[in-house]
């Protein structure tokens, strides 16, 4: 079940409380996490995936909702995305935990450990939530240890009434701060964890403890918001690290439990340092949205260790969907690149359907969509690359582009990667991510002397057979339409 630590592995995003309420309406009841079908986990194992991340499953209380349902800023969004919207489909954030139990309207703890068994039944592996930063406003630390929390006083809560709020604890009246980052207001149905806290610190610890019997790992929210220098930024406390010996601990007792973190501003190194087998690579991302080559190209020659433990993605729950935000030939140009280079690859729900609408997290429903088909067909031939040796668990390089005759800039918009398995065979990915037509000689790994080279495109139609003794002495001549790719399985006989 589990993939060698030099393979690139797949996950798949479930958004569980959308995907409940749609079973709940077409089962014409409740639907729990009984009724997550076993024809979908053997479909996503089928097509290579190793992970499936259920975003959302745990306890929730009144209060969030509460926030959910009367925060004005966020009324005209759910208007904007549900034009018959109703009070009931406000579940409040799904960041807004009361408790690491599954929900009970999912089916409890009972139902998350026997869909974890049906997971593994389909050779997957089970992905949840851990929030460090802060929790819901109902949940019992709030009155039974309001020490675990940031304090404000009267001062702030008359200057800052969007970051603080006043609640009754155990000592009585306290006044608490929103969790929040340093660079926006407070999320206001959440508190803020206090992490220079050591007691908090060892609670948390067991928290992830219990997590790791229910699940084969976590992604950490916002997990660069608890490192000693970002909440001293943030709070004016240091505290000592947390996720080093939380990730130590959490493994003594389940080797090879996977942690992977939701990160930002270019932290990403630190959180591997500190253990993470993975982090969010929103750089790549941006860089892709920006859509220029030469950013894209450069960002592919970081360390190969730093890239195979980035998680690489177009869409998830936090961002805009991919068919939203690019152009449709832009968007395949950069899936290419996305899930063909090294690292995890990290597909959302919807996203291969081509659906345009983002779903905010305090809402238990989605819009009806119509399916893109070609699209479809797209990331179908795109998952099978993704399966394949080569790109699966073969050795990765960065190809060098040059100029097809003098004066031809176009080089510059080629990105070019190889892929070449144990046994040899081989996978040239060619991406001109342009909008423009571009033109390059690429050169290959040197390939056997005299021999004829096949390269069949399994993204497309085109089949080319070119002479090994050319390939290896100019490289290998391309010419690509505007954001236009290849995926050319290279044969020698």
């Amino acid at each position: 079940m589990s993939v060698p630590s030099n393979c690139n592995p797949a996950l798949f995003q479930v958004n569980t409380r959308v995907t409940l309420s749609a079973l709940s309406r077409k089962l014409g009841r409740p639907a729990t996490l009984d009724d997550f079908p076993d024809s979908e986990l053997n479909r996503l194992a089928g097509e290579g995936f190793d992970w499936i991340w259920f975003l959302g499953v745990w306890q929730t209380g009144p209060a969030g909702r509460a926030v959910s349902l009367s925060h004005e800023e966020w009324q005209p969004g759910y208007r904007r995305l549900l034009p018959d919207f109703q009070e009931a489909d406000v579940c409040g954030s799904c960041f807004a935990i009361q408790s690491y139990s599954a929900h009970v309207d999912f089916g409890g703890d009972a139902a998350l450990a026997r869909l974890r068994d049906r997971v593994h039944s389909h050779g997957l592996r089970l992905l949840l939530d851990f929030v460090p930063n802060h929790t819901a406003p109902d949940h019992p630390w709030v009155t039974e240890h309001p020490e675990f929390y940031v304090h404000g006083n009267e001062d702030l809560l008359a200057r800052q009434p969007q970051n603080y709020k006043r609640v009754q604890t155990r000592n009585g009246s306290d006044i608490l701060a929103f969790g929040r980052d340093p660079y926006f207001d407070g999320w206001p149905d959440t508190f803020q964890l206090n992490y220079a806290e050591r007691l908090l610190q060892a609670e948390l610890e067991r928290v992830l403890a219990k997590i790791a019997t229910l699940c084969d790992g976590v992604r950490c929210d916002m997990a660069m918001l608890v490192l000693p220098d970002v909440f001293e930024r943030t709070w004016g406390l240091r505290p000592p690290d947390f996720w080093p010996n939380a990730i130590q601990r959490t493994r003594a007792g389940n080797p090879g439990f996977l942690f992977m973190a939701e990160v930002y501003w270019d932290m990403e190194w630190t959180l591997q340092q500190q253990g993470f087998d993975y982090t969010y690579d929103k750089r790549l991302y941006d860089r892709l949205r920006e859509g220029h080559a030469r950013p894209v190209r450069d960002h592919f020659r970081a360390d190969i260790d730093f890239q195979r433990k980035s998680a690489r993605f177009l869409e998830n729950h936090d961002e805009p969907r991919a068919a939203d935000k690019f152009a449709p030939a832009k968007h395949r140009a950069a899936a290419v690149l996305t899930f063909l280079c090294r690292g995890l690859r990290f597909l959302h729900q919807g996203q291969r359907e081509g659906f345009m609408h983002h779903i905010p997290v305090h809402l238990g429903r989605g819009p009806d969509e119509p399916v893109q088909p070609e699209l479809g067909v797209f990331y179908d031939r795109l998952l099978a690359c993704m399966k394949r040796p080569e790109a699966r668990c073969g050795e990765w390089s960065l190809l060098e582009a040059n100029a097809a005759w003098d004066g031809n800039w176009t080089s510059d918009c080629m990105i070019c990667f190889s892929w070449r398995s144990e046994s040899g065979d081989m996978l040239l990915v060619a991406v001109n991510f342009a909008e423009n037509q571009s033109q390059c000689y690429v050169r290959l790994p040197s390939m056997a002397a005299n021999a004829t080279l096949t390269f069949l495109d399994l993204m497309g139609p085109e089949v080319h057979s070119r002479q090994a003794n050319d390939v290896n002495a100019n490289g290998l001549y391309l010419d690509l339409p505007p954001w236009g790719y290849n995926v050319f399985e290279v044969k020698a006989p």
